[in-house]
């Protein structure tokens, strides 16, 4: 038996039903063997668990691990030199991002994380190239990336079987192409094409080699309604009920793609999705830009769960998401950075006061989030959205040790008026200089600015040397295929939002 205390002012044990934070005062938790055993005193745990290991002390906070619950990528995309477009224009830009490490590339999201207090990400791994032997592998790489430095993750490889570039059939969008085009294009999406039947031995596959590390999961990830034909939403759902594990999907995220429903279904992109069995406590629907009222009262009446990635809106054109309503509506909802936050990093602490500050309507009585329900997105609802569950996202007895000790000087320095709730300044004050410790699985894995399994420095360093090599010549070839296609890919939307347009136009989108 390993244990270990841990002493604090304040204590975030999690939330009441009702979303009240239950905090302990002057107190400690004590972890046995990676898990939360008991929240006491210091005296009372030190006489329980004597020779355990004390950390923290006066001057600390503790709360539980944060959740990343919408990530793709390590090196982001405006690194690689693909500027924020709008969503439908950047899938055209990115044809020309670097070819990256995938370990490395994980490992260099995974640092900026830990250091802003998650603990836990939901890697949503939107493709990879080649056979279904190599998509394994990539899988299976990226997951080792995560053990390596002792992070949690649940991880998805996406579903997906149509439409690759625009809303509609690769064959028909290449062949609307110029001839000189056409070959490079089919080439392109060839190295994407895997058949559905192969994809779900590649999912099999996955669950198999996720077994031996208690801190890896894995779960479906069918992609986005224009991603896929009903056969293969279908697929996402018996993988899902076979496996009992959730799925997290990207759904309107865009105008373009409420258009594309419309067009494809007659109605909305999540009714279309209940009446294919997906919707449900199962169900993460990424995005949810443009649910209109109707969708929002479905999401609430199913369980369904939603994951807002506030910087990505911004920085993609996609919109402000409606959190209030779906707060409203006792929906569930979860924090992701998606690619990268407003800073192009993965600072969560800043993007739990990019969703508090964002969705302040105007008005004295208008609705808004509460510091205490932002960081209930960032801890409790974003572990319901993987296959962790309840396990974490909580410090109470058996709850997994993912925890993150806080310095409260470092966040308030040099003063702090006694009177706030000290998660109000928490959310509100805390920046990654405050992140003292971070705990996984009871594991300390960073403090004091280090990492304890692997050299940060010398993993960066590692990237920018194989970055300085010249673009390979496949490299070259997809940045002049990007310049070529950009155009078609802009031209193929005209028009699209035409309606959309004659709605009466306001800050927060019009829910009709």
């Amino acid at each position: 038996m390993t244990a270990k205390i841990i002493a604090a002012d304040w204590i975030l044990e999690g939330f009441t039903g009702a979303g009240e934070p239950v905090i302990h005062h002057d107190a400690a938790v004590a972890v046995v063997d990676g898990v939360v055993a008991r929240i006491g005193s210091v005296t009372d745990l030190k006489a329980a668990y004597p020779g355990a290991e004390l950390l923290g002390g006066p001057g600390r906070v503790i709360i539980p691990g944060l959740i990343n619950a919408h990530h793709h990528v390590g090196l982001t995309p405006l690194q690689l030199g693909s500027p924020d477009h709008p969503l439908e224009l950047w899938f055209a830009s990115r044809l020309a991002l670097r070819d990256v490490d995938l370990r490395l590339d994980t490992l260099f999201s995974a640092f900026e994380m830990i250091a802003s207090g998650v603990t836990t990400v939901q890697h949503l791994h939107s493709r990879a190239p080649g056979s279904p032997e190599a998509v394994v592998a990539a899988g299976q790489t990226v997951m080792d990336a995560y053990c390596e430095i002792g992070m949690r993750a649940s991880y998805s490889m996406a579903l997906r079987d149509q439409n690759r570039l625009v809303y509609e059939d690769d064959a028909v969008f290449t062949a609307s192409l110029p001839a000189s085009l056409q070959p490079e294009m089919e080439a392109y999406f060839k190295r994407f094409t895997i058949p559905l039947g192969d994809q779900i031995g590649i999912f099999e596959a996955l669950m198999a080699s996720a077994k031996d590390d208690p801190r890896i999961r894995v779960q479906v990830a069918p992609a986005n309604l224009h991603w896929l034909s009903d056969k293969a939403l279908d697929v996402a759902g018996q993988l899902s009920e076979k496996h009992a594990v959730p799925m997290h999907m990207h759904l309107v995220e865009t105008p373009y793609q409420k258009v594309y429903a419309q067009r494809r279904t007659g109605g909305s992109a999540l009714a279309h999705v209940a009446r294919m069995g997906l919707a449900g406590p199962r169900l993460t629907i990424g995005h949810g830009v443009w649910m209109s009222e109707a969708d929002i009262d479905l999401c609430g009446e199913t369980g369904t769960h939603v994951c807002h990635n506030c910087s990505s809106n911004f920085r993609l054109k996609s919109g402000i998401a409606p959190v209030n309503r779906f707060l409203a509506r006792k929906i569930p909802v979860a924090i992701g950075i998606d690619e990268a936050g407003i800073n192009d990093d993965r600072d969560m602490l800043q993007e739990m006061r990019m969703v508090l500050r964002t969705h302040r309507e105007p008005g004295i009585d208008a609705p808004f989030p509460t510091p205490a329900q932002v960081l209930r997105m960032a801890t409790e609802h974003g572990a319901a959205t993987t296959p962790f569950g309840s396990s974490i996202g909580r410090l109470s007895p058996g709850s997994s040790a993912d925890l993150v000790i806080m310095d409260w000087k470092a966040m308030t320095h040099p003063y702090q008026d006694s009177a706030l709730p000290v998660i109000d300044v928490l959310v509100q004050r805390a920046r990654t200089n405050a992140v003292q410790s971070v705990m996984i699985g009871g594991e300390v894995v960073y403090a004091g600015g280090r990492f304890t399994r692997l050299d940060r420095d010398a993993v960066l360093e590692e990237i920018a040397d194989l970055l300085r090599q010249p673009p390979s010549e496949a490299e070259q070839q997809r940045k002049q295929l990007s310049r070529a296609v950009f155009p078609h890919v802009r031209a193929f939307y005209d028009g699209w939002l035409d309606a959309e347009r004659g709605e009466p136009h306001t800050r927060y989108n019009s829910r009709t």
